[in-house]
């Protein structure tokens, strides 16, 4: 029988303190229904949101710009943290976590598209 493959996306609205920094709490309660999911022989991507709002927070802003390069700026600090406390919580149940980042071109072009498809099928082996 083929494992069933989930995909699960968890925006900014679950994930954080109203756009101001992460909710680990929160963060740790999705973490514990994915690893009940595993633990049924579900396999799990997990699309997450929360590196601006946790950006925004580490930088020290007061609200969220509107300017493009302060909210990537604010994202690649914040994508840090995310990562973090994934890798964290997933630790504590022996679930190695991977980070995979990807442009629309790694969709729309079939050479980049077979590549990433095959990097993500190692990773859930």
């Amino acid at each position: 029988m083929t494992k069933q493959r989930w995909v699960i996306k968890i925006g900014s609205a679950l994930l954080t303190n109203d756009g101001k920094g992460l909710d680990t709490t929160s963060i740790a309660s999705w973490v514990e229904q994915i690893v009940t999911l595993t633990k049924q022989d579900i396999e799990v991507i997990l699309v997450s949101s929360g590196a601006i709002a946790e950006g925004i927070k580490r930088l020290g802003w007061n609200e969220r710009p509107d300017d493009i390069h302060k909210l990537q700026a604010a994202a690649a600090v914040g994508q840090m943290g995310l990562i973090q406390t994934y890798e964290s919580l997933f630790a504590k149940h022996d679930i190695h976590t991977a980070q995979i980042l990807l442009t629309h071109d790694n969709l729309t072009n079939a050479d980049r598209y077979e590549n990433i498809s095959s990097t993500l099928n190692n990773l859930l082996d």
